[in-house]
């Protein structure tokens, strides 16, 4: 049996978890399900428990956003003899784990927040974080193995100095269950985003897109699924351009109601400044729902196959173009939602799980072992 540490700014119980949470739960509970012992370390939302075991992960949660790396970081510098492995989420600012820990600790970057830190945080504040996440980080962590979800973050992080054959890929899995519907032309006109309600998503992008197609698709709906602190100023946009009544902001919802919605839609978009890989495209694609997405994102180059299972795009004028064709090209649609539910099955989390352990195993070799030498 293995000790896991994760510390993570959120856990999976967290209002504003996303797909991030999500990955990290799915391997958790499978390492659970494999009889390893599995804790979180994580931050204390308004009303949360202190300490909670979900699906046999044990979450201990104390601190807010910036105080939760202390209390991480402690905990892992009181537990480094009876822990096996640390999973340090680099989520923007380092837990800073190999200052108490020398092995056994693997980075886990979904992907590189340089746009984030421009948009959410415009000035000193922003430029402070990417010179943590950027400089501070990468120097603190080196000689560390590197885990994270598409080859577009991998390069991102070797840009920043991080050597090539410390970056592992570990991508997302799949929990939806495929949807055997019937066709996609069948469906109502409607769109839909899975995301959290954060600026980076842009989903600001997909309103004004829909007040933009109002005049020749009259029945177009769209769905927001999930929820943020940025979902006030969304009401606000879609006020503003005249489609409250064509916009409805679900909130989160249960993953039957999810895949429900998503099954429903001819199109997802995903407008995203930055995405690591975009577990939503494949949440989308087991329902046969394409999706369009910006090419400046990064991992949506991966997630989504352009022309075959959704459409990449390089600007507003372009998306709003490609929502239309989706929404009016039947064959072109179907084609593509095909396409997308078969591609959706090519991924697994119990893959995932054993292959970021397998990163574990190889960098905890003695290094004469890891290169064929002998002591002498």
């Amino acid at each position: 049996m293995m000790r896991i540490l994760i510390l993570t700014w959120r856990d999976i119980r967290h209002p504003e978890a996303g797909g991030s949470e999500v990955y990290l739960h799915e391997l958790g509970r499978r390492w659970v399900s494999a009889g390893h012992d599995v804790i979180v370390v994580t931050s204390r939302a308004q009303g949360a428990a202190r300490r909670e075991v979900v699906d046999g992960i044990r979450c201990r949660r104390a601190g807010g956003r910036l105080t939760v790396y202390l209390h991480g970081l402690g905990y892992a510098m009181t537990r480094r003899r009876s822990t096996d492995l640390v999973v340090d989420v680099i989520n923007g600012i380092p837990f800073g784990t190999p200052l108490v820990r020398r092995r056994g600790v693997i980075a886990l970057v979904h992907h590189v927040h340089r746009t984030q830190w421009q948009i959410i945080y415009p000035g000193m504040k922003g430029r402070l974080g990417w010179f943590l996440e950027s400089r501070l980080a990468t120097r603190l962590y080196r000689g560390r193995p590197y885990v994270t979800v598409s080859q577009t973050s991998r390069n991102d992080l070797i840009a920043l100095g991080v050597p090539p054959a410390d970056v592992n890929i570990v991508p997302n899995g799949l929990t939806s269950r495929p949807n055997q519907g019937g066709p996609i032309e069948l469906r109502a006109r409607r769109i839909a985003v899975l995301a959290r309600l954060v600026p980076h998503k842009q989903i600001e992008h997909v309103v004004l897109a829909a007040a933009r197609l109002r005049a020749t698709i009259p029945d177009l709906g769209v769905d927001l699924i999930g929820d943020g602190w940025w979902r006030d100023r969304l009401e606000a946009v879609a006020h503003e351009a005249g489609v409250e009544d064509m916009v409805k902001f679900h909130g989160r919802v249960s993953d039957d109601e999810r895949d429900r919605l998503l099954a429903g839609a001819r199109v997802m978009v995903l407008p995203s400044a930055k995405e690591g890989w975009g577990l939503a495209v494949t949440e989308a694609a087991a329902q046969g729902t394409p999706t369009v997405g910006y090419r400046s994102s990064g991992g949506l180059n991966e997630s989504i196959v352009d022309g075959v299972t959704g459409l990449v795009v390089d600007d507003f004028d372009a998306l709003v173009a490609a929502i239309e064709v989706l929404l009016a090209d039947g064959p072109m649609a179907e084609k593509m939602s095909q396409a997308a539910r078969e591609r959706s099955t090519n991924v697994d989390w119990d893959d995932s799980a054993q292959a970021l352990l397998r990163v574990w195993e190889r960098n905890s070799r003695p290094r004469e072992a890891v290169s064929g030498r002998r002591k002498r």
